[in-house]
C-alpha cells in the first residue's frame, strides 16, 4: 500500500519589511494597539512587480533541494493561493515554467487562508491513488495588494510569502488523517468582493472583515478539525507534539491550543514577524519549524487552516 510522506520543505519572504511602527504612519494605529490584538509586530511586502510565482519559485526550489530531489523529478505542482498572477493560466502552470519542467499535472486551489490545507489533502489522495510520486504543494500569496490601507481592521493584519512542501510515495504513513469543510452561507464575513467585467473593475477590490464573527466561527472550527483527525487517526491530542494553525491571530491560535488541552509550548508561532499570510502562513510556519530542528522524525504534527469561504480543514501528520 502506497502512503506518502512530506520530503522536504521550504519558504520565501519578500525582502521588504513593514513594522508596526511603519503602519502607524499610514493609518490611525500604534504597535501597541496591532500587538496587543494581534500578536503581529511586522510583515513582509512583495516588490513592485514581484508576483506569487516568483516567491513560489523560491520556495519550491528550497523545498525541492531540501528533499533531495530536481525540479525534472516533480511529478504535480499544486500552488493554493488568492492572488494569483494573472485571471489565467494558474500560478501552477507560470511556476512550472519557470522551474523548467513540464508535462505534469499543475493547477491552482482557491480556499484562501485555508489553501494550503486543501492542496495538501488534495495532493495526498493523487499520491495514495498512484498518480504521482514526487508532488510540489505551496500555498504563495503577495496579500498586500488587496488592502484598504486605510482600513486599519484589516490593512494590519496581512503579509506576504510562500511556504512549499514536496510529498512524495513512501511505504509508510506520513499523513494520517485529513478532513476539509466550508459554509458558504459565512462567505461575506472574510471577503473581497471585486470583480472583472468586460475590461472595467466592478465591486469593491479590497479585503471586508466581520473581525467578530470570524473569531468565533475559527476557534469553533479549529477545534472540531482537529478533533475530527486526531479521531480518524486514532491518535490521543496529548500525543501532538507540535500545533501548526493559520497564522492569523495569536488570540485565535492560543484559544484553539486551550481548547485541545495542548500546553503552549506546543504552539508553533510566527505570526508576529510575518503577520497573516494567507494560504501561505502554515508552510512557512512548519518550513521554519523544521528548520530550527523543533519538528523531528516520529513526532506529531497537526496542521489547521481557516479562512473566507467560509472554509476550515485539519492535517494529522507523523513526521
Amino acid at each position: 500500500m502506497t502512503f506518502s510522506r512530506i520530503a522536504g520543505t521550504g519558504s520565501y519572504l519578500p525582502e521588504k519589511i513593514l513594522t508596526n511602527d511603519d503602519l502607524s504612519a499610514l493609518v490611525d494605529t500604534s504597535d501597541e494597539w496591532i500587538s496587543s490584538r494581534t500578536g503581529i509586530r511586522q510583515r513582509h511586502v512583495a516588490a513592485e512587480g514581484e508576483l506569487a510565482s516568483d516567491l513560489a519559485y523560491e520556495a519550491a526550489r528550497r523545498a525541492i533541494e531540501n528533499a533531495g530531489l530536481v525540479p525534472t523529478d516533480i511529478d504535480l505542482i499544486i500552488v493554493a493561493t488568492t492572488t494569483p498572477d494573472m485571471v489565467f493560466p494558474s500560478t501552477a502552470c507560470i511556476l512550472q515554467a519557470k522551474l523548467g519542467i513540464a508535462g505534469c499535472p499543475a493547477f491552482d486551489v482557491q480556499a484562501v487562508c485555508t489553501g494550503f490545507v486543501y492542496a495538501l489533502a488534495t495532493a495526498d489522495l493523487y499520491v495514495r491513488a498512484g498518480k504521482a510520486k514526487n508532488a510540489l504543494v505551496l500555498g504563495s500569496e503577495v496579500f498586500t495588494r488587496l488592502l484598504d490601507w486605510s482600513d486599519r481592521a484589516t490593512c494590519v493584519l496581512f503579509g506576504d510569502g510562500a511556504g512549499a512542501v514536496v510529498l512524495q510515495a513512501s511505504p509508510e504513513p506520513g499523513i494520517l488523517a485529513s478532513r476539509l469543510h466550508a459554509d458558504g452561507a459565512h462567505a461575506g464575513i472574510l471577503c473581497v468582493r471585486g470583480n472583472v467585467d468586460r475590461g472595467s473593475l466592478l465591486g469593491d477590490p479590497f479585503v471586508r472583515m466581520d473581525g467578530n464573527t470570524v473569531f468565533k466561527l475559527a476557534v469553533k472550527a479549529l477545534a472540531d478539525a482537529a478533533e475530527e483527525v486526531l479521531g480518524e487517526a486514532g491518535v490521543s491530542a496529548s500525543s501532538v507534539d507540535w500545533f501548526i494553525p493559520h497564522q492569523a491571530n495569536i488570540r485565535i491560535m492560543e484559544a484553539t491550543t486551550r481548547r485541545l488541552g495542548l500546553p503552549k509550548e506546543r504552539l508553533v508561532s510566527t505570526v508576529a514577524l510575518h503577520g497573516n499570510t494567507s494560504a501561505a502562513s502554515v508552510p512557512l510556519a512548519l518550513d521554519e519549524a523544521v528548520r530550527n530542528g523543533s519538528v523531528k522524525r516520529g513526532q506529531h504534527v497537526l496542521l489547521e487552516g481557516v479562512g473566507g469561504g467560509f472554509t476550515w480543514g485539519a492535517i494529522l501528520l507523523k513526521w
